[in-house]
């Protein structure tokens, strides 16, 4: 697997190999020893979404039981995004944003405290994520996905939200209480 690092440290895009020949193809997605090589906890919970084209899910974190998310497209494609929603961090505010789909197979690993989303470019996309904690309901947060503060360069202008996250609030308009803390471990 190549890793390459993002200008978000600790966002990470995984590449992993691809194996193929006239039959289809492998590849692995997962192994605990290289993850955490790269101080990637242990995950607990795996997800599948579906969704159609123009579909944006996001921007979510989780404040008591922040999850690691680390995300990838099995069918279709997506332009995938992490935002740094830590306060106190160098990087607050910020975000990062990849495509991921089914030909380059790339992964993306968002870590706890950063608010994650995406939206789908195919007709359809099948994403599929592994969480380093459970999914709890009233830890959840979100953030408003076109947030001019934060200035998300998403590729599609028109979009299907769900009505909660249609009722998302700005980033400036989180109060510090429901903002995950950065905590530097001088590494």
């Amino acid at each position: 697997m190549k890793i390459i690092e993002t200008p978000l440290p600790g966002v990470l895009i995984i590449e992993p190999q691809r194996f193929g020949d006239q039959r289809g193809f492998f590849l692995e997605t997962y192994r605990q020893s290289l993850f955490g090589e790269l101080g990637i906890g242990t995950f607990h919970q795996d997800n599948h979404s579906r969704s159609a084209r123009g579909v944006l899910r996001g921007l979510h974190y989780q404040l008591h039981q922040p999850q690691g998310k680390l995300v990838r497209v099995a069918c279709g494609a997506v332009f995938d995004v992490a935002v740094d929603v830590r306060g106190g961090s160098p990087t607050f505010g910020q975000w990062y944003g990849a495509t991921l789909d089914d030909e380059r197979m790339r992964m993306m690993y968002i870590p706890p405290g950063f608010a994650h989303g995406f939206v789908v470019l195919s007709e359809r996309a099948d994403f599929i994520y592994k969480c380093t904690d459970y999914y709890h309901p009233a830890s959840e947060q979100g953030i408003a996905w076109n947030d001019p503060g934060i200035g998300i360069d998403w590729p599609l202008d028109d979009v299907t939200l769900s009505d909660k996250d249609r009722q998302n609030p700005r980033l400036d308009a989180q109060p510090a209480e429901r903002l995950p803390l950065y905590t530097w471990d001088g590494a």
